[in-house]
């Protein structure tokens, strides 16, 4: 099965997010990723609620939210109600992590925890039988278009044991500089799921490179 892929609409027009969204499900992606920004937890801001809300009717897709805020206990609810299917915390930003987990889990929604790439999973190994995935930056969490980070990589592989020994049914996704250079690498260590941004929308077919980025064939029209 090929490794699915999370367009995150960070790198998207945000003039016209509708359209951008539409297009994503047109193209085969496999998730809409939605990074939620505050300005305190990462130096950014990005959009809250309302545009989650507002993507959600323009998309069958699971919209896949990633929350880079402070104390985001305050907004799990708020999140949900707004369309998150996959809704994803770093434990870094709050004390009550299982609090939040169980929350969203209760709501029916994918929980996941995210780590930035300065933080080992040992802080978060206690989380790993109560969450339903785990998240790996491969950049650091705040803007997008950065370099991959290879080291990451020897994460992932730490996360695959971890996933082995504690929870089977944890979904590992990755996020951040994704592109067609890395991602057969990235697959291979046993990714589920690979955001990518720039990597999708500054491609002239999107189709073809989220096909490619899934490991799919080339299409007939663009072989030769």
């Amino acid at each position: 099965m090929s490794i699915k892929i999370a367009p995150s609409i960070l790198s998207a027009d945000f003039a016209d997010m509708g359209g951008a969204v539409r297009e994503l499900e047109a193209c085969g992606a496999d998730a809409v990723h939605c990074d939620v920004m505050d300005g305190v937890f990462v130096p950014n801001l990005t959009f809250g609620m309302p545009m989650i809300k507002a993507v959600k009717k323009h998309t069958r897709l699971p919209l896949d939210v990633h929350l880079m805020i402070v104390s985001p206990e305050r907004y799990i609810d708020a999140f949900i109600d707004a369309g998150a299917d996959y809704l994803t915390f770093h434990t870094a930003a709050t004390d009550k992590t299982e609090e939040i987990l169980k929350k969203i889990k209760e709501r029916k929604v994918i929980a996941g925890i995210a780590v930035n790439p300065d933080v080992p999973l040992s802080a978060v190994e206690k989380y790993i039988e109560k969450a339903d995935m785990l998240l790996i930056m491969s950049v650091y969490a705040g803007f997008g278009g950065q370099k991959f980070i290879a080291e990451s990589l020897q994460k992932v592989e730490s996360a695959i044991r971890l996933r082995e020994r504690l929870n089977p049914e944890l979904i590992i996704e990755i996020d951040g500089g994704i592109n067609l250079e890395n991602i057969r690498e990235v697959e291979s260590f046993g990714v589920d799921i690979a955001v990518a941004g720039n990597c999708v929308f500054s491609a002239p077919d999107k189709k073809e490179r989220i096909r490619l980025l899934q490991g799919k064939r080339k299409s007939e029209k663009n072989k030769g």
